[in-house]
């Protein structure tokens, strides 16, 4: 009994605060919500039916996984130098790049993701410089497109790619570089075959928090998007929020925490979930 006594708090808040919620969103997907408002109690596919059978759904849904995609494409290519760059800096106190990196984090997300307006929007200070300079002689509109949509998740998921990245790099013994070195491999070389096959677990577990929180999120699109660029979690929102569609929300929830957790499934099958939990020891 000792280990589960250990285990018991940790348990009890899964059970409380993930388990009984998810099983509430469960049965309440089978409800209906009638004409006049209100929650039909029952056994009802109805809403599983809608879901499943739309293409809309399907599309928005095929859209979210591709926006997701893109921005953790973008979020490793932007990362690794960065990561790279503070794991084998010569600085003496490398706290300081971490400390830099860990500050968007004291800011709260829906104010990071706003002072985009303020920098791309129509009076904001891109325009101002290239109105300035004579480049153009009408503000540019940069707002409310995909690519914008793109860029706020970027900013918001880099540095979860670059705090993983960096512990797996930390990890690597600096003697096997030099080894390959003294083998006769050019830093090229030595980078290749020793150092970015060792750091791929930590590119895999940023990849997979850029993916699914990326894949999940609402704020970024509402703010930073236009009316095409709406993801899945954004037709959960209209649907609970504006339309007051308790059902068809509860069901649209199941479809993406089933669809985002196969993917965290299959994960864990080839790689760790552990290594995940290593970027915020």
């Amino acid at each position: 009994m000792r280990p589960w006594a250990l285990l018991s708090p940790a348990l009890t808040a899964i059970t409380l605060l993930l388990a009984i919620p998810t099983c509430f969103v469960i049965v309440y997907s089978f409800w209906l919500r009638t004409a006049a408002g209100d929650e039909q109690v029952g056994f009802y596919l109805d809403n599983w039916i809608e879901v499943l059978s739309d293409p809309f759904y399907r599309d928005i849904l095929l859209y979210t996984l591709k926006i997701g995609l893109i921005t953790t494409v973008c979020c490793a290519l932007m990362g690794y130098p960065a990561a790279y760059f503070i794991a084998f800096s010569k600085m003496r106190n490398k706290a300081f790049l971490l400390l830099l990196l860990m500050l968007p984090f004291w800011i709260s997300y829906i104010i990071r993701t706003m002072s985009w307006i303020n920098i791309l929007g129509v009076s904001g200070a891109v325009n101002y410089v290239l109105q300035s300079l004579g480049i153009v002689a009408e503000p540019i509109q940069m707002l409310y497109n995909e690519a914008t949509v793109i860029l706020g998740l970027i900013h918001f998921l880099l540095p979860f790619m670059v705090l993983n990245i960096y512990v797996s790099l930390e990890g690597i013994d600096p003697n096997l570089n030099a080894a390959a070195r003294s083998l006769g491999s050019t830093p090229f070389q030595a980078f290749r075959e020793v150092t970015l096959p060792l750091s791929l677990p930590g590119l895999a577990a940023g990849s997979l928090l850029c993916f699914v929180l990326g894949s999940g999120t609402y704020i970024t699109p509402i703010v930073l998007g236009g009316p095409g660029d709406g993801m899945f979690a954004n037709l959960i929102y209209d649907a609970i929020i504006t339309q007051l569609n308790w059902p068809l929300g509860s069901a649209l929830s199941i479809v993406l925490l089933i669809v985002l957790g196969s993917v965290v499934l299959l994960y864990n099958r080839y790689l760790s979930l552990g290594q995940i939990s290593k970027g915020f020891g």
